[in-house]
């Protein structure tokens, strides 16, 4: 883990582009609440190949203009090197710099893979086409990624990422700070020198959370599992519970010298804030 200590803590948040005007209204005050904070970048989803384009677009746009700096997310499943080309150069038009680049889902009722087949391919085409010019961000698999044949699949594959001229890494969201010391233990191993920022997921709502845990393969341990059972419908409790066990887990991983953290907002400003102000940052 000594070797995450190196790089300097980073902050950032993710949203995922609204649907409707008043979302984008919402949204425009979630951003701003959460830019008080000086965080490094507000990253943008993009959807099942490339469904939500236009408004990730449009999410980067409005961050831009409200002085922010933006990292939209790319996924290549389903897509062309035409097409990445494209998005490449548009945004490098805006004057964003910062790209997190990722092999994403297929589309439902699609079966063409397109040009590319996983995110290192991806990472190498984005050298490939603008050299130095975006700072690349890839996914961590802590638990690995639910669709690997064995861990050590997974961590090649995160090598290969690397390799292809990936600067840092993301990590999927998960409630097991060990999962991540011994991951980034094995990058270290395998010499992979980028810093791994852990990806923090607030706890809000129980069944939300474990039907997204299930589909993307990050383990809920099971006492935190029983003790959100237990509240049932009691929302503050829920909330209370989930602000403790994160802000203590996010308090340990800075303590042992991650390099920052990002947070999964999921386009809501309360439980992010009050975890940050647990953490006193």
């Amino acid at each position: 883990m000594e070797s995450q200590q190196e790089y300097p803590q980073q902050f950032s948040f993710e949203f995922f582009p609204p649907k409707t005007p008043e979302g984008a209204e919402k949204l425009a005050k979630v951003r701003d609440s959460l830019g008080a904070l000086n965080p490094k970048y507000f990253s943008v989803t993009f959807g099942a190949g490339g469904s939500t384009q236009q408004g990730t677009f449009d999410t980067v746009k409005s961050i831009q203009q409200a002085g922010f700096n933006a990292a939209p997310h790319l996924s290549c499943v389903g897509s062309t090197k035409e097409n990445i080309s494209e998005i490449l150069a548009s945004y490098k038009v805006q004057g964003i710099n910062r790209i997190v680049a990722l092999r994403g889902d297929m589309p439902s009722g699609t079966h063409d893979i397109g040009e590319f087949r996983y995110a290192n391919e991806l990472v190498e085409f984005i050298r490939s086409e603008t050299n130095d010019h975006f700072h690349i961000e890839v996914a961590a698999y802590p638990e690995f990624h639910p669709q690997a044949s064995s861990a050590e699949d997974d961590l090649n594959n995160f090598k290969r990422k690397v390799e292809a001229g990936a600067n840092s890494a993301i990590t999927q969201y998960f409630f097991n700070p060990d999962a991540y010391f011994r991951f980034v233990d094995d990058c270290e191993d395998l010499n992979l020198k980028v810093p791994v920022v852990p990806g923090i997921m607030p706890i809000t709502n129980y069944t939300q959370l474990a039907r997204f845990s299930d589909m993307c393969g990050a383990e809920i341990p099971r006492w935190i599992r029983k003790r959100l059972e237990s509240y049932g419908d009691d929302k503050e409790s829920i909330k209370a519970f989930g602000e403790d066990v994160v802000s203590e887990m996010c308090q340990q991983l800075l303590e042992a010298g991650a390099p920052g953290l990002h947070f999964y907002t999921m386009n809501i400003t309360a439980p992010t804030l009050a975890i940050w102000k647990n953490l006193g940052l």
